[in-house]
């Protein structure tokens, strides 16, 4: 009698932060982040679905949609600071590789970086 595996159903993947000292150009430009996360989602293996924004006094909101669930930025760019949130489903998928793509592309100086497993137990 061999030995059975269990694997996760649903594969959940989170990968979000907080980044500071970021390029103030680019937390402005609208256009410039919706196509980061057109670009993070390729780097992360990612399908998007939709994608929407809105500009919030200086700052910018983008969400967008994916198969696999979503990726948003959030910008303050009086204060050089942004929030990014990736979450996936399906093993198939990199939130990670994602996430420090957006990093790279605000030009972050600093950034935190947490982790969340939310698949389901079996």
């Amino acid at each position: 009698m061999g030995v059975e595996l269990a694997f996760p159903k649903v594969v959940g993947k989170q990968v979000y932060g907080s980044l500071y000292d970021c390029d103030e150009n680019v937390l402005k430009d609208t256009k410039r982040l919706e196509q980061i996360i057109k670009e993070a989602a390729d780097v992360g293996n990612m399908n998007i679905l939709d994608i929407k924004s809105w500009k919030i006094g200086e700052g910018v909101s983008v969400v967008a949609i994916i198969l696999e669930s979503h990726i948003t930025i959030h910008t303050w760019p009086e204060y050089k600071f942004a929030t990014v949130d990736v979450y996936s489903c399906g093993p198939h998928t990199s939130p990670l590789k994602a996430f420090n793509y957006i990093v790279e592309k605000l030009g972050a100086k600093k950034y935190t970086i947490n982790e969340a497993d939310r698949s389901s137990e079996f």
